[in-house]
């Protein structure tokens, strides 16, 4: 059974996949939050408007499970596209830092791993054992 990608390469588009959903949640939360925001949210990347937070996360949002639908699909393109959505999923994850430092912390590790799996572990020349 050799029709979808196996070992790392899987655990990396299961992982940006669900970024991607998770980057969703981030959106929706952000277009409709109306309570009281962090006082320090006009230092923040993007300034104070959270709207402009939505639309950012759902650009990413979008880029992450493009990735992830790729990488299902084999492409060696589709996997240097995945390096730069993980490293993107650990960037945009810094944004927040500041304000929720442990989930920011986690989104930046599963960055890290998809990227180290897709470099690594990505090559069309690998030889299983």
């Amino acid at each position: 059974m050799d029709d979808g990608p196996s070992g790392w390469i899987a655990f990396a588009a299961v992982v940006l996949g669900i970024g991607g959903v998770m980057r969703i949640f981030d959106a929706i939360w952000a277009f409709r939050y109306h309570g009281a925001l962090p006082s320090n949210l006009e230092d923040a990347i993007f300034g104070h408007s959270l709207k402009t937070y939505g639309w950012v996360y759902l650009a990413v949002a979008a880029v992450l499970l493009v990735c992830s639908y790729l990488l299902y699909q084999g492409s060696q393109f589709a996997r240097w596209i995945g390096v730069a959505a993980g490293a993107l999923l650990a960037i945009s994850a810094t944004w927040w830092l500041p304000y929720y430092p442990v989930w920011s912390l986690i989104y930046i590790g599963i960055g890290m791993l998809v990227v180290y799996a897709l470099i690594a572990h990505g090559s069309r020349h690998d030889v299983e054992a």
